[in-house]
């Protein structure tokens, strides 16, 4: 048997292998997690996450509060981080409560813009429409989440399990605290549930949390972060999802 040949059938065996997975981690699942900024939409599609984190680091500045954050946490252009640092020096001040408003505010303009995710909405309403039980676990405010779904028509799959951003900063992903919460508000077991996430922050949470982790990665770069912390589970197309879904019913 030559190499090239023993490639292929390597290669067509591990892809089987992982399909066989995938059906096995959809089809288990009776409970589904889902992050929302990313899986269910793109919510900085029309309303630019690096501008809303520069946004908030001239916030600071405005106040004399340039030297609160390292050069890399200014440069970070993620909103989040600029939050958690903030709130890392001063936790549970009032600086921290009137930052986190401003961002669940631009988060919020951001919901007016946001972009659906390819499949997410048929996949949300054939998996409730088969007994699954769906709740939203995201460091975003639940807020926004509530104000994308009504709009989508999505509300009743979820409500009233919107797991979001709360006034425990310390509690974002990766640590598992919403996911927790869903778990124990809807009865759930964690190996019957399972985490749809497109972060390695959400794959860690899931872990933490003993919950069964599918990915979502709509380009190589995602992808690549999230099998570089362990998923072994990802998909590049909800449709894929849809249609294990659909077989299965």
């Amino acid at each position: 048997m030559t190499s090239d040949t023993q490639q292929t059938q390597k290669a067509t065996s591990d892809t089987r292998t992982e399909a066989a997975d995938l059906r096995e981690v959809i089809t288990r699942a009776r409970v589904v997690l889902w992050d929302f900024d990313g899986p269910i939409c793109r919510l900085f599609a029309g309303h630019s996450a690096e501008r809303v984190a520069e946004g908030l680091v001239e916030w600071l500045e405005g106040r004399g509060l340039h030297g609160l954050l390292t050069e890399q946490e200014r440069d970070s252009l993620d909103p989040h981080v600029v939050l958690r640092a903030v709130d890392r020096r001063h936790p549970g001040s009032d600086l921290v409560a009137e930052l986190e408003e401003r961002l669940t505010q631009e988060e919020l303009r951001a919901a007016e813009s946001a972009r659906p995710t390819a499949w997410a909405d048929p996949l949300i309403r054939t998996w409730t429409a088969v007994g699954a039980r769906l709740a939203v676990t995201t460091n975003n405010s639940p807020r926004v989440v509530s104000k994308y779904l009504e709009g989508r028509g999505l509300t009743g799959c979820f409500a009233p399990h919107l797991y979001g951003r709360t006034q425990d900063l310390h509690r974002l992903k990766p640590d598992p605290h919403c996911l927790k919460r869903a778990l124990n508000a809807m009865g759930s077991a964690p190996v019957a549930a399972l985490m749809i996430g497109d972060t390695p922050s959400d794959f860690l949470a899931a872990r933490a949390a003993g919950v069964p982790f599918l990915g979502y990665a709509r380009n190589e770069r995602k992808e690549k972060l999230l099998r570089g912390v362990g998923a072994t589970t990802v998909v590049n197309s909800l449709e894929v999802v849809l249609n294990v879904i659909r077989r299965q019913a």
